[in-house]
């Protein structure tokens, strides 16, 4: 190749796009190692660039591939070589379907030639249509070929990509390829004639897009996250970055290299961390990483393709950012040797002693066993103290005081060593302890009284009277060098028993104690007090005070059931009795069961039997006793000492029984006190309240049958009373508007009412005027005079304006205009000749002067 800068090509250098091939500085190209070409046509892009003005120039060299002749002379079998195709390696022009000649003169087939692919390097300027290849073939000599391209480029999407021309069989890309988006096309060539007839075979066609340097490398992520333990020695690997570029990796323009561009901070060297060039393994490549000096590292890592040469490859960053994790390589340190501190000395609780002065400081964070071990050592009180455990780094350790007490010990020297529960990192030669002197001081304050027996538990008897003297309940104050008084009160009393003395806290019974009170639980009974000092600011202690009630046979024992039922005869069935006592053992069972001897019917009738020391059995002692409601009173004694009676009356109702010894309905009545007697007086009562009430109930019924059934004045057939229904006046539409609205005024007087001639007018409310007079019906009328009293009063009531309904002007819907009809007289009747109207007879008597009109039935 040959290349002229004007400036005498000083420093030029050439490369070309292939491993494959080189070219020398005289312009001379060669192979760099022996190469199997596997197509007929190589095409190459070999680039010229001036280091000095960083100019670039690219031209495309295309190879056609000869075949090597045999050592014999003769030509590889089964392929034929052209004469003048090497001869004229510039022409483009292809000869798929060459036919040959044999020996006798006749033309033999031969088959297809292999296509070499062709290349056509990506992002070409142009000029578009750019001509790639001609493809003819022998025939067109003879006739008139047209050809024609199919395939992905051609006729498939992407369309119109390539183009051949039909006649000379031109073939050209129409615009520039982009070996990213498709890198490479298979497009098959057809040869037929002027008919369409296949002509020749149809040829495939490769066309490959030879790639160009146009994509920079992207990273994965454009931040990348490592760690690296602290002390690590140089070679430690830390993380891997990655970065992939589009283009085509076999080639310079697709291979990365990677290189570390900044570190931040640059401490204690710029230098701490390289990167492999080819796998992006970013390892240490120095000492002295410390956590403690620094904790984060920030490292820019550069990526550029073509192989890293910065002058004409394209690069892209990302940032690496490199933890320094801890390690146990410091131990624990105390910030000074002594401490003087002051505590409050209190023994009722732990209290904190300070949060400042013992304190255990570590260069080092607690990530990785770094928590100190904390131990205290003093000759005395040693349990007085104690350590919480810090959490977190540099955290203050705070000492604990457990009942510290002012009246016992004023100061305290103690010697506090803190050490690490975790070994220190191999390879550290420091102390793994420390140790600091700490001085106490306490402190007095005013603490709260306390009891000192609490709870405290006293027995006695229930019963005692009140202001008996129970105990004395005090409370001492712990600060002895305090002059303070205790008062004390009642904190809790439920059932208001006791009573405290506020000076000395001695108790007293204000109520009588009885152990059966709901207020007892396990016969103890429970009270809080209070004793509160004077001291400031005021302190108080509570104590529970507990009294164990020792029970007395003060109460009577009880019998259930209260009331029972039993056969009129004995044998049958008989009353268990339970006897129960409040009290306790030994104040309760075995009880003793009798009867009374007053009065002497209840030993007469009545036998009671013990079965053991809390049941006892009731029954009958004579053959038969009446049915009836029976008091019997039963003594029963329980064991205490000294022992209690109680006399328990039983409610025994004596019934009827059945063969099963259940009581009949009607022994149960008799038993409830009623006699035969009265309970057929009570059944007789009933029936003839029902016979009553039955009685009534007819008659009701017999009074709204006459009131319904009686005869009218006039004959029923002549009885026909219409009324006039007044409705919701709804005016009709825009069309219906035209009437006088004066007739729907109110007058205001009523004389042009009532002296108007007879026609249309509204009067809804009763007109004002006078009242005509009605006839006066004689006391004691006379049959015949009855059709003249009612005529007379029909006119009356036609002539009276007062009476209802009165005339109103009524406003219909209006119903439209245009009716087919015309006039009612237009109607006709759809039948012919006389009509039968008997069946009027059957609509009732409103009916009837109608069906004696039509159907010339006689008028009665």
């Amino acid at each position: 190749v040959k290349f002229n800068n004007c400036a005498g090509n000083k420093g030029v250098q050439y490369e070309t796009n292939s491993l494959d091939f080189k070219v020398r500085v005289d312009g001379t190209m060669y192979a760099a190692h022996p190469v199997q070409m596997p197509s007929k046509q190589l095409i190459l892009v070999v680039t010229a660039w001036d280091p000095q003005t960083l100019g670039r120039w690219e031209a495309i060299v295309r190879f056609l591939v000869a075949e090597k002749m045999q050592h014999n002379g003769h030509k590889p079998k089964g392929r034929k070589t052209v004469p003048g195709e090497l001869a004229q390696p510039q022409s483009d022009t292809l000869l798929p379907w060459r036919q040959h000649q044999s020996a006798n003169g006749l033309r033999r087939q031969k088959r297809d030639w292999v296509i070499p692919p062709i290349n056509v390097p990506e992002n070409s300027r142009g000029p578009f249509p750019q001509q790639l290849v001609r493809i003819r073939s022998d025939k067109d000599k003879e006739i008139h070929i047209r050809y024609s391209i199919t395939g992905v480029g051609a006729d498939q999407p992407p369309m119109e990509v390539f183009s051949i021309d039909p006649v000379s069989g031109r073939m050209y890309v129409t615009r520039p390829m982009d070996r990213e988006e498709r890198a490479s096309y298979h497009l098959r060539a057809h040869a037929v004639d002027m008919n369409g007839n296949k002509v020749e075979n149809p040829i495939d066609l490769y066309i490959y897009v030879i790639d160009m340097n146009d994509n920079r490398p992207e990273f994965i992520n454009q931040v990348y996250n490592g760690s690296v333990d602290e002390g690590s020695k140089p070679g430690t690997y830390v993380m891997t970055v990655t970065a992939n570029d589009a283009d085509d990796g076999t080639t310079a323009n697709g291979m990365v290299r990677y290189r570390i561009v900044t570190q931040t901070p640059q401490s204690p060297s710029q230098n701490m961390f390289t990167i492999n060039s080819e796998t992006g393994d970013i390892v240490t490549v120095a000492a002295g990483l410390d956590r403690e000096k620094v904790q984060q590292y920030i490292v820019i890592v550069q990526a550029t393709d073509m192989e890293g040469n910065l002058n004409y490859g394209l690069s892209n960053t990302a940032t690496a950012i490199i933890t320094v994790t801890d390690v146990n390589d410091n131990p624990p340190e105390f910030t000074t040797s002594t401490v003087t501190l002051r505590a409050l000395g209190s023994p009722a609780a732990r209290r904190v002693v300070a949060r400042a002065g013992c304190v255990a400081g570590w260069p080092g964070s607690l990530a990785r066993g770094g928590t100190p071990h904390a131990t205290c050592r003093r000759e005395l009180t040693y349990s007085h103290f104690g350590f919480s455990r810090p959490r977190g780094p540099r955290e203050k350790m705070q000492h604990f005081a457990a009942a510290v007490d002012y009246e016992m010990n004023r100061a305290f020297m103690l010697t506090v060593m803190v050490s690490n529960q975790a070994p220190l990192a191999s390879g550290i030669q420091m102390s793994f302890q420390s140790t600091a002197g700490v001085t106490i001081s306490v402190t007095d304050v005013n603490e709260a009284p306390y009891f000192p027996t609490n709870h405290k538990l006293i027995r006695l008897e229930e019963g005692v009277p009140t202001g008996t003297v129970l105990t004395t309940f005090s409370a001492v104050d712990p600060d002895r060098f305090m002059q303070q008084a205790v008062r004390y009160s009642k904190l809790s009393d439920p059932a208001n028993w006791l009573n405290i003395n506020a000076t000395n806290g001695q108790i007293t019974t204000a109520a009588v104690l009885d152990r059966e009170s709901d207020y007892i639980k396990n016969n103890v009974y429970e009270a809080t007090f209070l004793a509160a000092d004077n001291g400031i600011p005021p302190a108080s202690g509570t104590g529970t005070l507990q009294i164990y009630l020792i029970d007395i046979n003060d109460n009577a024992p009880e019998l259930l059931p209260k009331e029972a039922q039993i056969c009129e005869k004995p044998n049958l069935n008989v009353i268990n009795i339970t006897a129960a006592d409040a009290d306790i053992d030994p104040n309760i069972g075995p009880f003793v069961f009798e009867l009374p001897t007053v009065p002497s019917a209840v030993r007469k009738n009545w036998t009671i039997t013990r079965l053991n020391g809390d049941y006892a059995q009731l029954s009958l002692r004579i053959m038969y006793l009446e049915a009836g409601v029976y008091d019997v009173p039963i003594i029963v004694t329980d064991s205490g000492n000294p022992p209690l009676y109680n006399t328990c009356v039983i409610k025994v109702k004596v019934c009827p029984c059945d063969e099963n010894g259940d009581c009949t309905t009607i022994g149960a009545v008799a038993a409830a006190g009623l006699g035969t007697g009265a309970i057929i007086a009570i059944l007789i009562c009933i029936i003839i309240l029902l016979t009553m009430v039955l009685l009534f109930v007819v008659w009701m019924k017999r009074r709204e049958k006459e009131r319904h059934t009686k005869q009218l004045l006039i004959d029923p057939e002549d009885d026909v009373r219409d009324n006039i229904l007044k409705y919701d006046e709804e005016g009709g539409g825009e069309e219906d508007q035209d009437y006088d609205l004066s007739q729907l005024q109110q007058p205001e007087t009523m004389d042009h009412v009532l002296n108007k001639t007879p026609g249309v007018r509204r009067v809804d409310e009763r007109p004002i005027g006078a009242e005509p007079q009605y006839p006066v019906r004689p006391v004691i009328p006379h049959p015949g005079d009855i059709g003249d009293f009612i005529n007379e009063g029909l006119r009356a009531a036609d002539n009276d304006p007062t009476a209802p309904p009165y005339d109103s002007l009524l406003v219909f819907d209006y119903e439209g205009s245009g009716s087919t009809a015309g006039s009612v007289s237009s109607l006709n009747s759809s039948s012919s000749g006389d009509q039968d109207y008997d069946y009027l007879n059957d609509w009732g008597p409103r009916f009837k002067k109608l069906a004696d009109m039509y159907g010339g039935g006689e008028e009665d």
